[in-house]
């Protein structure tokens, strides 16, 4: 799983007067080849008497000046090395000067900080290398794991039984409990001949000119739900409608709702709520326990026309299309979708412009991950692009670092930076 070691000496040395920190990486395979890499902090300069192995470009990204580090962050000196070794799995190794108590362990922390912390590889990198790591230590010894990860590699369950063997390979276990399976080819390919018996393309699109970034400023918008509110809210829903809603059901068709009307969307334009649905024991026969490639594929809820959604629809009927949506969840619909993206991948498929994706951290096991220290204090997300919508909203458990100081969970969500005041408007409503 793990395919290398690696190993840092730091050292202090005198350089035209002024005192410099080296750092000497020595990576070790797993068939015990050593690879030493010495590594020097943004602004060294290398004297003619030090040579240095020149970058190649498999297995040494140089050093890289991070834009935001001239625009007076608090990182003042960062190390950029990734480091592959055959087959295996970039590592940047990154310092920073103070402790994780001065950002209060990332819990809401700075964006424009949060993103030193993962790698940031350009769109060639990222599909040629599906997973990228970065483990960044702070002056009081904690520590920050990144990982920029392809969802064609695995899906947040699957990430978690990565890193959950990876840590019981590095706590020096001899063996690890789940056996990892990636089989994806045989497990979830496509059908021979491949069909499409359920009608995927009431949901998907097929244009190759598509482009789904938005032109406006997408900023992140932290909205916290407090458990007494949630219980009062799904009481109401249930008093509407007589239907008993889950968490996601309720407040994703408040988030959804309330996203639409503070956007400036056409009203005759068709807007989605996209999920995912995990189809490990779905699927027949269900994918085997270790299994840790992508088992999901997206749902979409579709209101043929925005205007519907603000205008004639109340709230618990919006969260009853999410909750019927579930019942279109099936071994066909499955196969069905993954036949489709066989028969047009080169057709652009997409899901349309006006896609709000949710997603829900807070079961996935983030926290059972133990390089031999505990759990991870703070978990959080920073992709922006998700099930087609480039406005995310996660669900998310509190830090550690919050705990026993408030209730319930936490929501993020990208908002345009045009709509954050009505939508905040909107979901007061709510309260």
């Amino acid at each position: 799983m793990w395919p290398c070691r690696v190993e840092e000496k730091m050292t202090l040395k005198e350089v035209d007067g002024q005192t410099v920190e080296e750092i000497e990486t020595k990576i070790i395979a797993k068939d015990g080849t050593i690879t030493r890499v010495p590594g020097k902090f943004q602004g060294y300069e290398t004297s003619e008497e030090e040579p240095v192995e020149q970058p190649r470009r498999h297995d040494l990204y140089g050093f890289v000046d991070h834009p935001q580090l001239q625009q007076g962050n608090p990182i003042k000196e960062v190390l950029w090395m990734a480091h592959v070794v055959g087959d295996g799995v970039q590592v940047i190794p990154a310092t920073v000067d103070f402790p994780l108590s001065s950002v209060n362990y990332l819990d809401d922390a700075n964006e424009e900080f949060i993103e030193l912390l993962v790698p940031n590889p350009d769109e060639e990198t990222r599909v040629s290398n599906l997973l990228i790591l970065q483990v960044t230590r702070f002056s009081c010894g904690g520590y920050t794991l990144g990982a920029c990860v392809h969802h064609a590699l695995c899906d947040g369950l699957g990430a978690t039984l990565f890193f959950n063997a990876m840590a019981e390979v590095a706590r020096g276990v001899s063996g690890v409990t789940v056996d990892p399976v990636w089989d994806r080819s045989s497990l979830l390919g496509p059908r021979e001949p491949a069909r499409t018996d359920f009608p995927i393309d009431e949901f998907l699109c097929l244009d190759k000119d598509f482009v789904s970034e938005l032109s406006e400023k997408v900023v992140r918008e932290y909205y916290h739900v407090k458990d007494d509110w949630l219980d009062r809210f799904k009481a109401f829903l249930h008093e509407k409608s007589g239907s008993n809603f889950t968490t996601f059901e309720a407040l994703g068709a408040a988030l959804w709702q309330a996203r639409v009307k503070a956007s400036n969307i056409p009203r005759d334009e068709k807007v989605k709520y996209a999920y995912a649905i995990n189809i490990r024991r779905l699927v027949k026969p269900p994918l085997p326990a270790g299994y840790w490639g992508n088992g999901c594929v997206p749902m979409y809820v579709s209101d043929h026309r925005r205007m519907n959604l603000i205008d004639n629809r109340p709230i618990w009927e919006t969260a009853e299309l999410i909750k019927k949506s579930k019942k279109n969840v099936s071994d066909e619909y499955v196969h069905s979708f993954i036949d489709f993206q066989e028969l047009n991948y080169e057709k652009g498929i997409n899901a349309g412009k006006w896609v709000s994706a949710f997603t829900d951290w807070r079961h996935l096991g983030h926290s059972t991950v133990d390089f031999g220290w505990g759990g991870p204090v703070t978990v959080i997300p920073l992709s922006r692009n998700l099930l087609g919508s480039v406005e995310p909203c996660f669900f998310l458990p509190y830090s550690e670092a919050s705990q026993g100081t408030k209730d319930g969970f936490k929501v993020l969500l990208y908002l345009r930076a045009n709509a954050v005041v009505a939508f905040r408007g909107e979901m007061e409503k709510s309260l």
